[in-house]
């Protein structure tokens, strides 16, 4: 009877290995350019799971750890694909190897189901330093002209006042309405982009500010909205930086129903002074979600609020 269900058990076994989703590697059409060092840094930690250059362990091979590494490889290589980052524009390579570094930085990346098995793609604080050193150089402060300085100081006074959405500003692709009361809310952190010439301010409502001093944000409460405004990085003549340009400003909204199909949040994001939305059509909040994907844990949020928004709302 053993002998018989071992047989059984053995023959299933071999029965999976023929389930095997399609993993193929195409050619890479544009493959990311970098130094020696970061290049290799990235290849060991990165490469297995978003490039075309996929390399499988023995064990990786064996159903059913190879259809939940396909899986990750398939949805890894929709995220970010090395192989093919080298089309983008600049500013957007800037900008998908910040995301990547800072994924790194808070542990989210490698997904550590993966280190646990390829130790050697852990990213140790030497080789972090170095791929923020070449993500985040810092640049030469060249004191902004003035005319560029009273342009940008115009468009805030009117962005103060209100000015800018007082005409009906257009609804995201996905039905979002623009939410002007924004301007209001408690800021909760920033970001200074060296690689995109930006400062970034983390605004939350009423909701999200209760949530932080409750110490409730893991999930998010529903009603929690973040919005995350972007101006153009202006250095004076001492040497500091201040806001200049206003760049867009993106909004995060808490529904774990309504949105259940973008993972619980709403999306939306309004481009330039004329907040023009962002997107085609409904699809571009699954870019956002994509981006997010590896803070699930996190409830999909990059930002920690800094400590001095963690007291009374």
């Amino acid at each position: 009877m053993i002998v018989r269900t071992i047989a059984g058990l053995a023959l299933v076994f071999l029965l999976l290995q023929l389930v095997r989703p399609k993993l193929t590697n195409p050619p890479a059409t544009a493959d990311f350019e970098a130094p020696a060092d970061v290049k290799e840094i990235l290849r060991k930690a990165c490469y297995a799971c978003h490039s075309n250059e996929t390399r499988l362990s023995w064990f990786d091979e064996i159903v059913p750890a190879y259809q939940l590494v396909a899986s990750d490889v398939k949805r890894g290589r929709m995220v970010l694909n090395f192989s093919e980052l080298g089309a983008q524009p600049k500013a957007r390579r800037n900008a998908v190897l910040f995301e990547a570094v800072s994924q790194i930085q808070m542990g989210a990346m490698p997904l550590s189901r993966y280190t646990r098995l390829h130790p050697e793609a852990v990213v140790t604080p030497g080789e972090l330093a170095a791929l923020r050193d070449y993500i985040l150089p810092v640049p030469p402060a060249r004191p902004t002209a003035q005319l560029d300085i009273e342009a940008a100081d115009a468009q805030y006074r009117q962005w103060i006042a209100g000015a800018s959405t007082s005409h009906p500003v257009q609804a995201a692709p996905n039905g979002i309405a623009f939410l002007p009361g924004y301007k209001n809310w408690r800021a909760i952190s920033s970001t200074d982009r060296t690689d995109t010439n930006t400062l970034k301010m983390i605004l939350a409502n009423d909701v999200a500010i209760r949530a932080i001093a409750e110490h409730k944000i893991n999930p998010w409460p529903n009603g929690t909205v973040f919005a995350k405004v972007s101006w153009m990085r202006q250095p004076d003549e001492n040497g500091g930086i201040r806001t200049g340009k206003f760049e867009q400003v993106a909004f995060m909204i808490k529904n774990s129903e309504k949105y259940a199909s973008t993972a619980g949040w709403g999306w939306a994001q309004w481009m330039g002074a004329e907040l023009k939305p962002f997107g085609i059509d409904a699809n571009f909040a699954r870019e956002c979600v994509a981006c997010h994907l590896p803070l699930r844990k996190n409830d999909y949020v990059f930002t920690a609020p800094i400590a001095a928004a963690r007291g009374p709302a």
